[in-house]
């Protein structure tokens, strides 16, 4: 497909931090305010004001370099990097750079075959976001909200360890996962809170040396992610072809066509004059500080997904489901306490539940049935006290009608309770079959497919309520009689 070249391809994620206030200023953080509603005098850079260090920022940084396991830095000074943009009110960012807190580790991710991929890690380091430009706003003029200026933000570089524009998607998808699960941030692209910068160059296949770098910058998608990957491996492969040099620099991705464009040439570090910044002295992050996040570090997607799988012997299709959201796992957690079997909770997780929040919009954390309740029902069809076709539909909807109810009460009043006595089972199954002679003649010349209507017949006149298991069984014992 690429014509006897290689893409390599190597990633830097911001990641927007869930912090309540900014990264060195006590104004709000949040997203979705008005414009300029969120500012203060440090983040706008007034004369005299002194930036503070967020704590909360320090232990993101610690949290997700220990999920990655990378060396966490226990001196870390902070960089200012100049630069002059319209959205960035002091002129400079504070950042990190020849310390960054987290250098090294991994992440590993699925390939859609199975196996694993292992993408090391340059560094992650700690830094705050510029405001935003918007440019379609006014006819005349590009307007700047600065509400976003000194939002806390980590910076994860890999390192140039991707083939494929499937690579980095995969690798994007389980960044957002993992961070998720952190609770360090809503992995919201949309919003801005995870963008991606992608490097990209290629070389002839068995080749060492690197080509030439092209950065493409502030992807908010990680379908924009891969067809940008896309776009620049087919643009450099043909300027190679054609003789055509390939020069070191920064382009964007035009969403409206799937193309990149020039922007710069590449800056090099000394273009941005990074030196220490004189405000904020370096920060000491003990052995004691990183043992403590240590001790409260949830499951990670691989950790659950190898015990899902491997333990559990759910699918990779399943376990992949599952492990998608935090929230959700530590519900499935909570629900086979009180299940005979794994794959009954996982299965009613993934069905009527995921429909009920899919449907209503509505998070798990707001689902009314606790994984107590829900693990009553599923108790019920364990113990063929009911059927899973009246759990699944006249108990659910009573539950969501009155999720305080208890399941057995609203069983006895639905009349649901499933007929499995032998004797009454045999006379309903006779007067089925002495209703369909000719079925069941067919049925004895071998159209043996029968047997389910025979069974929808007969779960129809018992109003659902027969033992399916024992019901299935004396069908086909008459039958073959």
């Amino acid at each position: 497909m690429n014509q006897g070249y290689e893409t390599v391809i190597g990633l830097e994620v911001h990641i927007q931090l869930r912090t309540k206030s900014k990264a060195y200023s006590p104004d709000d953080a949040a997203y979705g305010g008005m414009p300029n509603t969120q500012i203060h005098p440090i983040s706008l850079g007034h004369p005299g004001t002194l930036p503070v260090v967020n704590q909360e920022v320090i232990a993101a940084a610690v949290k997700l370099g220990l999920a990655t396991q990378s060396d966490i830095r226990s001196h870390n000074a902070y960089a200012r990097k100049n630069y002059f943009y319209a959205d960035l009110p002091k002129g400079y960012q504070i950042t990190q750079d020849t310390t960054p807190i987290c250098t090294g580790g991994r992440l590993e991710f699925r390939l859609e075959d199975g196996s694993l991929k292992h993408v090391g890690l340059e560094r992650i380091h700690m830094e705050e976001d510029a405001g935003k430009s918007m440019h379609d706003q006014d006819p005349f003029d590009s307007l700047i909200d600065l509400n976003r200026a000194g939002v806390p933000l980590l910076e994860m570089v890999s390192k140039p360890d991707m083939r494929s524009s499937r690579e980095a998607y995969l690798y994007l998808s389980e960044v957002r996962r993992l961070v998720r699960h952190l609770d360090i941030c809503d992995g919201n692209m949309e919003e801005g809170s995870l963008r991606c910068d992608a490097n990209i160059s290629v070389r002839p296949i068995g080749q060492k040396e690197f080509g030439t770098k092209v950065e493409v910058k502030n992807m908010n998608s990680m379908r924009h992610v891969q067809k940008a990957i896309e776009f620049e491996t087919a643009r450099q492969i043909k300027c190679l072809q054609e003789g055509v040099t390939i020069f070191q620099e920064t382009r964007s991705f035009d969403a409206t066509n799937g193309t990149t464009i020039g922007m710069r040439s590449k800056e090099a570090a000394n273009d941005y004059r990074y030196f220490p910044e004189p405000d904020i002295p370096p920060v000491e992050v003990s052995p004691s500080f990183i043992e403590a996040i240590k001790q409260h570090m949830p499951p990670l997607p691989q950790e659950l997904y190898t015990k899902y799988t491997q333990t559990w012997g759910l699918s990779e299709a399943e376990a992949t489901l599952l492990v998608d959201r935090k929230e959700e796992a530590l519900y499935l957690e909570e629900l086979v306490k009180h299940c005979k079997e794994v794959k009954n909770a996982a299965n009613w997780l993934l069905g009527k539940v995921k429909n009920y929040l899919n449907e209503s919009g509505t998070h798990i954390s707001d689902f009314p049935l606790t994984p107590g309740k829900l693990g009553l029902v599923i108790q019920l069809v364990e113990n063929r006290s009911i059927s899973n076709t009246a759990a699944a539909g006249p108990l659910w909807d009573a539950l969501m009608e009155n999720p305080e109810a208890a399941p057995q009460d609203l069983v006895s009043q639905l009349n649901l309770l499933q007929e499995s006595d032998t004797e009454a089972l045999e006379a309903m199954i006779d007067q089925v079959l002495e209703s369909l002679p000719n079925e069941v003649a067919r049925y004895k010349e071998g159209k043996t497919g029968l047997l389910g209507m025979f069974m929808g017949q007969v779960m129809k006149a018992s109003g659902g309520k027969a033992d399916p298991k024992e019901a299935s069984r004396l069908i086909k014992e008459k039958l073959d009689a």
